[in-house]
């Protein structure tokens, strides 16, 4: 067992390259939303609300992947690479299906996703422009993201640093290019933006094609493991997996949901409500990418017996994910004058905007807390089915229902209703300190 100075420094060298993964994701995101921001409110909120295809998307890539975390991060401990390999090949698998079922529905329906969204036919017209070039970048995202992720829960985590910088380079240089006009290209306005993301996704599967053929890595892809399932190995993953995948997919949709809620409101919403979620990503990063840590750690630990250090380093997570969410908080407080004088908003929106960032000051600090319990702890553990329980109860039957309902039945002001729809992750503190506490999370996953 390491001590808790030795822990934090190996904490710190994981938390780093993995916080910085997630900021120049939500960098693309974000270079999205302040570029089109800089056009109008309609591309704005078509670009925001067409986003959230692909959004539920890598939800279920994170929980395919997340799942497959629980059993690579203990086979990873018991240094068992052929199984690692052989559920690698099960996530691509399905993911790659995934990615399909994605690309033909955002291609041949677009106007039924986007009037999912929103009635106003000005967003849904701009959504469906957008949609049917950016839905080729799903198959690259599946591909990428799976394999990432695994090779992250090896501790492998520096290669999807350089790939995600890539990426983020790749997207903000076309978009500028392609929105603006800029010099002798055309100006694109949204279809810019799209044609930027699915680049940058293309040069991330190159690299990482490239890093994979030229690199020694721990494991590799096998075109028979992806082609021929392991049953035994596949019936383990649809156990600790499948409720993980599920888990994301509720918790994907009930965020869709929520703004799919605020899409019927007004552009005047979705905009402020577009770059209100940036910032909330974007100050989320570093909790996180500890509970990324959390997992990777807490399953290695277990899967090498030592249940004691498991149960101890758990419990530095937490104490250390609280406080960055504390830091986290007053940054979206201080964000909040500068970005309403900076975006390009209606005087509405304004208002809406600075009510939101309120919101979101307290939010991360529920949203890190319990991320890291059932994210981390949890799923290190094997303990999957949980969250998906949890997600169900405090989003589908209290923060979606009761916002839908103020809303629409008894039209309480946007205030209310946003407070409302974020008021998840406070119903959720009490369950999450109560299952953690419970210690069944401690248990060894692997054969």
């Amino acid at each position: 067992m390491l001590s808790k100075k030795d822990f934090y420094k190996l904490v710190l060298s994981m938390v780093i390259p993995i916080a910085l993964q997630n900021l120049i994701n939500v960098g693309i995101q974000a270079a999205d939303v302040l570029m089109l921001g800089k056009v109008s409110e309609t591309v704005l909120s078509a670009a925001s609300l067409g986003g959230q295809i692909n959004y539920i998307m890598t939800l279920i890539f994170f929980g395919i992947t997340s799942g497959a975390t629980v059993l690579t991060a203990q086979y990873w401990g018991k240094q068992d690479m052929d199984a690692i390999e052989r559920i690698l090949g099960i996530a691509l698998k399905i993911a790659v299906l995934v990615s399909l079922v994605f690309m033909l529905a955002a291609f041949f329906i677009p106007q039924v996703l986007m009037g999912i969204y929103t009635s106003e036919q000005s967003v849904a017209k701009e959504g469906i422009r957008y949609l049917r070039i950016v839905c080729f970048s799903y198959f690259f995202t599946a591909i990428v993201m799976v394999y990432l992720n695994v090779l992250k829960s090896l501790e492998r985590i520096m290669i999807a640093t350089v790939c995600y910088g890539l990426s983020f380079v790749t997207n903000v240089a076309i978009n500028a290019l392609l929105i603006f006009g800029l010099g002798p290209f055309p100006k694109l306005g949204i279809i810019g933006a799209a044609i930027g993301t699915l680049c940058a996704r293309v040069a991330e599967a190159v690299l990482l094609c490239f890093y994979a053929r030229s690199k020694k890595l721990p494991i590799h892809f096998k075109w028979n493991y992806f082609i021929h399932t392991d049953k035994t190995l596949f019936k383990d993953f649809l156990i600790f997996s499948m409720p993980v995948v599920l888990n994301e997919l509720m918790w994907g949709l009930g965020t869709s949901m929520n703004t799919a809620v605020m899409g019927h409101l007004g552009k005047a919403v979705v905009a402020a409500n577009s770059v209100a979620q940036v910032v909330r990503q974007l100050v989320t990063v570093v909790g996180f990418g500890i509970a990324s840590v959390a997992a990777i750690l807490i399953g290695k630990t277990i899967g090498q017996g030592e249940m004691k250090a498991a149960k101890v380093y758990a419990g530095w997570l937490i104490r250390l994910a609280v406080e960055v969410s504390l830091v986290a908080a007053g940054i979206v407080l201080l964000l909040r004058p500068v970005l309403i004088s900076q975006m390009e908003l209606t005087v509405q929106a304004q208002g809406y905007l600075s009510m939101m960032m309120f919101v979101m000051s307290y939010f991360v600090v529920c949203q890190t807390y319990n991320t890291n319990i059932i994210v981390g702890i949890l799923r290190g553990g094997g303990d999957t089915k949980f969250g998906l329980i949890l997600d169900v109860i405090s989003m589908w039957c209290g923060s979606i229902l009761i916002g839908a309902l103020a809303a629409f039945v008894f039209k309480f002001p946007i205030t209310v209703v946003y407070m409302i729809l974020m008021g998840d992750e406070v119903i959720k503190i009490p369950l999450c300190t109560w299952r953690y506490r419970q210690r069944k999370w401690l248990r060894d996953v692997t054969r």
